[in-house]
């Protein structure tokens, strides 16, 4: 059946709609549109914060998850990717050949040293969201706040240094003692996030002073050099006086040692021959007289040798065989 409408001359037939006919079409295309509106699916590396009309309810970690339709909001906060922001120069593209770009940061990369001087400071600041709900709702503008906090931080540090102290021996103690103090001002903000790395990429004087800054360097450089190398030559030549010295102490030592060895050697010898003389003393005077004779008329030619006892006796000389003078 259809309901004719008349509009104007002109007639309109309008055919019935039969609701009992499509009531399970409807049902099931509501019931499809309510699963849908009722799942939702949290990635892997995010969490899920879920608003139940307008106010927070709770996060829900990675997977699949349900909602109430149309009451129920869910905003995915990515908590295990490592942000990162840079200060003092920007990365255009990163690479083999890093493209940087060309802009004047100056006005956050220019900081006071203790000792009145300007540094030019760049460096790197990577953080994390620790807490999803936090970082939504308790900070308007997170990262500016951020790079506020980052910036006074380093401005605070670097102002209570002299410029050699953060241009050399302080950088490693500026970066970590900065992340202390940023995490405890982000964390009395609440804002949910976690500082994973401050790493100082250059200090360095601005460009209108670098090239006096450079040569006041190099001269403490040469300065540096030239006292090493007198403190080397005074340190070899004392050194070599020192082991002069203790040469001679240690041969001194050595030459006693071998004195009184030989005197104790000889002492010990003479005390052998000493026990052996008394059980024998005619025949060891016998002995020594004849090795001292043995030695003496050895040396000298043409001896005659006659016993003492002899009476009368003409002595026999070799009258043709004079010996040369």
């Amino acid at each position: 059946m259809a309901n004719n409408i008349k509009f104007g001359d002109v007639d309109l037939k309008i055919p019935n709609f039969e609701f009992k006919r499509f009531k399970w079409l409807i049902a099931v295309m509501i019931t499809v549109i309510i699963i849908f509106a009722s799942v939702y699916t949290i990635g892997a590396n995010e969490n899920g914060v879920v608003l139940r009309l307008g106010e927070y309810s709770h996060t829900t970690m990675p997977g699949l998850h349900f909602k109430i339709p149309f009451i129920d909001m869910v905003y995915p906060v990515k908590v295990d990717y490592q942000y990162k922001q840079e200060y003092g120069f920007r990365t255009l593209k990163a690479g083999v050949r890093t493209e940087y770009s060309k802009r004047n940061y100056s006005g956050e990369s220019w900081m006071l040293t203790g000792d009145l001087n300007i540094a030019e400071v760049r460096w790197i600041l990577q953080y994390k969201i620790k807490n999803a709900a936090d970082y939504l709702f308790h900070v308007r503008d997170v990262q500016n706040t951020i790079r506020d906090i980052s910036e006074a931080t380093l401005r605070l540090l670097i102002g209570d240094r002299s410029f050699t102290e953060v241009l050399q021996t302080e950088r490693v103690a500026i970066a970590e003692k900065s992340k202390v103090h940023m995490q405890m001002i982000l964390d009395r903000y609440q804002t949910g996030i976690s500082i994973k790395m401050v790493q100082l990429q250059s200090v360095l004087p601005p460009d209108p002073v670098a090239d006096s800054f450079n040569e006041v360097i190099r001269a403490e450089q040469e300065e540096e050099t030239l006292i090493n190398e007198a403190n080397q030559a005074f340190n070899k030549e004392i050194y070599r006086a020192d082991g002069e010295a203790k040469q001679l102490i240690n041969e001194a030592k050595g030459y006693a040692v071998e004195r009184v060895n030989n005197a104790n050697g000889d002492v010990a010898l003479f005390e052998q021959v000493l026990a052996e003389y008394k059980k024998a003393p005619q025949i060891t005077k016998d002995r020594y007289f004849i090795e001292a004779m043995n030695e003496v008329l050895s040396k000298t030619p043409n001896k005659v040798i006659v016993d003492h006892r002899l009476e009368n006796f003409l002595p026999m000389l070799n009258l043709q065989n004079k010996e040369k003078k």
